[in-house]
């Protein structure tokens, strides 16, 4: 079984941290003779979960979280157990495992952890702020499919993830949406677009979401290479995840040099961006127009 982003995620941090104090492997059995090579090897490459109990021998040798007053190791303490103990888990997506890719479950079950999540949009509304009527527009025509079955199933997922936005403590949602992912894309219906952009303007009234339109004529920007998302966690920035979506396949970067990159981009492209009331201004008059 592939493993999850969570459970790569747990490992690959695992292995920074034993590289930032200097140690081998072979120092981590040293100094933990019940913490083989082999077992911490597989940890770190994914290949196994962790145990609660080695995970906290772990964070004890590379002190995480062993000052009481270190409250930025206690949160990344706390994040690492809970990536061990979720690593494996297959939450409600796992209904839709036929028409549903591996990566587009790690990315349902990465917002359901995450407490912020930032993305750039070019040509599509994102997600987590369509209307059923457009995901149904847009699914059926990315995917190249007419099975109402196969449609349908996607339109409730899509549907089904949006409840990240109305849960005791909703995810965070900043949006930039490129000018041209507001046109009508659904030329037989314009009744469809108008209703998403009449969504994009209720949800812009939530406090956990902001939306940003980045106008046609902005200057040359990092966007230009494609959309992306960044995915972000409480407690600490080592672990966000950055996910890069094609037609056929999804890329998930975690390398925190990598993510850092995205991380400037995001802030350039907001920069570039108009203004929340001057996007829904716009999003509110390209509305008025259909």
């Amino acid at each position: 079984m592939e493993p999850t982003v969570r459970r790569r995620r747990l490992g690959s941090e695992l292995r920074r941290l034993r590289e930032a104090k200097g140690l081998t492997l072979e120092d981590v059995e040293e100094r933990a003779p019940a913490l083989k090579e082999s077992k911490v090897s597989r940890v770190e490459t994914a290949r196994i979960g962790v145990k609660p109990g080695d995970l906290d021998a772990l964070l004890d040798i590379y002190g995480i979280g062993t000052d009481e007053e270190d409250e930025e190791g206690a949160a990344k303490r706390a994040l690492l157990h809970s990536l061990a103990k979720t690593g494996a888990r297959r939450g409600w997506w796992q209904t839709y495992r036929d028409i549903i890719s591996p990566a587009y479950a790690d990315l349902i079950s990465l917002e359901d952890d995450a407490h912020s999540l930032r993305t750039y949009q070019s040509l599509l509304i994102p997600g987590l702020l369509q209307t059923a009527a457009y995901a149904r527009a847009t699914i059926s025509a990315i995917n190249m499919t007419s099975f109402p079955e196969h449609v349908n199933g996607l339109v409730e997922v899509r549907m089904a993830r949006q409840a990240v936005l109305s849960r005791p403590h909703p995810l965070e949602v900043w949006a930039i949406i490129h000018e041209a992912a507001l046109r009508p894309t659904v030329p037989d219906a314009p009744s469809v677009m108008k209703g998403q952009l009449q969504r994009l303007l209720d949800l812009m009234e939530y406090p956990h979401v902001n939306i940003q339109v980045l106008p046609s004529h902005a200057a040359p920007h990092p966007g230009m290479t494609g959309p992306f998302t960044m995915l972000g966690f409480p407690g600490t920035a080592d672990l966000d995840v950055v996910l890069v979506e094609h037609l056929t396949s999804a890329l998930y970067v975690e390398d925190p040099g990598e993510v850092s990159i995205y991380r400037s981009a995001l802030d350039h492209l907001l920069a570039e961006a108009l203004p929340r009331d001057a996007s829904a201004d716009l999003i509110a008059k390209l509305k008025d127009t259909l």
